[in-house]
């Protein structure tokens, strides 16, 4: 399992390429990528902030727990933080497991994690100045069911 929280952007295909390669005995590898959306046509960028050791334990225990619920072979977990574009990728999640059932499963898991309980946070810069991101109502009810 690999872990990293990063200013840096990364190569999905250069990521994916080597976390295929390293998942031997996988018989299934999910990916996804989020990306900095500007729905309203006025995003300039995201800010997304965090605090360095809290973040990469929270994720890491959330990271153990997927591998145990879903049988994983492995899993790799990318978050930036740092100030962003719209479009640019913001993280990706990538999971192996002998079945794609597990695979996909831990990849969501991962996901709603990340986007309802990960300790980041996160500011939509426009052209009237910042407004911090706040929870969403659907993020919160998409972890009721794990």
């Amino acid at each position: 399992m690999r872990l990293s929280v990063q200013e840096s952007a990364f190569d999905l295909g250069a990521e994916t390429k080597a976390f295929a390669n390293g998942a031997a005995g996988a018989g299934a590898i999910v990916t996804f990528t989020g990306l900095v959306r500007d729905n309203s046509g006025q995003v300039l960028g995201m800010e997304i902030e965090h605090y360095p050791g809290m973040t990469e334990r929270a994720i890491s225990d959330m990271m153990d727990e997927a591998q145990a619920r879903f049988a994983l072979t492995d899993a790799l977990v990318i978050h930036r933080f740092g100030v962003l574009a719209p479009a640019e990728a913001i993280m990706m999640v990538a999971t192996a497991a002998s079945h794609r059932s597990d695979a996909f499963a831990a990849a969501e898991f991962l996901m709603d994690y990340l986007k309802s309980r990960a300790p980041f946070w996160k500011k939509e810069l426009g052209p009237d100045g910042q407004t911090w991101v706040k929870a969403k109502e659907e993020d919160e009810a998409a972890l009721t069911r794990w």
